[in-house]
């Protein structure tokens, strides 16, 4: 019995001394290659600026103007000194609107993202390495789910759960669940084959403990580099549902709903209700695009280019 208590005690240290070398590792040799990564850096801080202004307009006095009600304004007034991109139809400052029109976006893209990495990873990490009928069964019901069209499948969820800010992280959260099954399978159906798994098994090491320690984090790289795609893709399925009505409820700023609401003015001409919104949102998937593009360079030494 003392054996035993002495080599738990060493074993935990011992874990978590070698995550936090793997940890010291991964950042020392990002912060070397970051060096050579312009698209990483330039994607990195057009998201890093989004999230700056998302949470400094959460702030009171920090907007130009009052995002919901504005009265002295003129109605849809063109971009001017005093309003930069222009009022809308209710005298509201459209630049003020865009700044803070950024939080529905960011909050739901990340929450579904954590959700749908949680859930997928997990599912792709038991499927993968355990292998048999259950693996069978949660390939075919993956498979189910992305043959589905994801607009639409998000569509019908956001409709079953009902408008705002938690369905929608739901919803399209299941969509992109199969995407890390798919991943993270893949990569478990590699390394389980190895010879140290197979060594590990022969010792007597759970299939808990082989998975977490050895085989999970084999996993991070091709997570991380999904990730910021599929961030770059919620965004656009965010700004999609709200425009058809899924999104917050009005008057509260939210890009999709402006773009769906500018529509109704821009034969009179009112450009800028539409245009502002718009370039706000691609240029955000643009940015995590960027990142995850840098991120793949990373990760993958035969995408690295060539320095000339």
């Amino acid at each position: 019995m003392p054996e035993n208590t002495g080599q738990t005690k060493i074993e935990n240290p011992t874990f978590v001394i070698g995550v936090i070398r793997w940890i010291v590792r991964r950042l020392s040799s990002g912060r070397h290659a970051l060096r050579r990564q312009t698209i990483l850096k330039v994607g990195l801080i057009i998201v890093f600026l989004f999230i700056l202004t998302t949470g400094l307009t959460q702030i009171e006095g920090l907007t130009p103007y009052h995002t919901t009600k504005y009265r002295d304004a003129p109605r849809l007034q063109g971009p001017s000194a005093s309003h930069l991109m222009g009022t809308d139809q209710l005298h509201r400052d459209v630049f003020s609107r865009v700044l803070a029109g950024g939080k529905a976006s960011l909050i739901v893209a990340f929450g579904a993202i954590a959700l749908s990495m949680t859930v997928g990873s997990v599912l792709g990490w038991i499927s993968g390495f355990t292998g048999g009928f259950l693996d069978r069964v949660l390939s075919l019901t993956m498979d189910a789910i992305y043959s589905f069209p994801s607009m639409i499948l998000a569509i019908v969820l956001v409709a079953m759960f009902g408008a705002g800010i938690g369905p929608m992280i739901w919803a399209v959260g299941f969509v992109y669940i199969p995407t890390y099954f798919r991943v993270t399978r893949a990569e478990i159906l590699q390394v389980r084959e190895t010879t140290y798994i197979e060594a590990i098994r022969a010792v007597g090491a759970s299939n808990t403990r082989i998975i977490l320690r050895h085989a999970a984090p084999n996993t991070v790289n091709a997570i991380m580099a999904v990730s910021s795609f599929n961030l770059a893709d919620a965004i656009l399925t965010v700004a999609a549902l709200s425009f058809l009505g899924f999104g917050l409820p009005p008057p509260a700023p939210d890009w999709g709903f402006d773009i769906q609401n500018g529509q109704k003015y821009l034969q009179s001409g009112s450009w800028w209700l539409i245009t502002f919104p718009g370039l706000m949102i691609i240029a955000l998937s643009l940015g995590f695009g960027l990142i995850g593009e840098g991120i793949s360079d990373l990760v993958n030494p035969k995408r690295k280019r060539k320095r000339v």
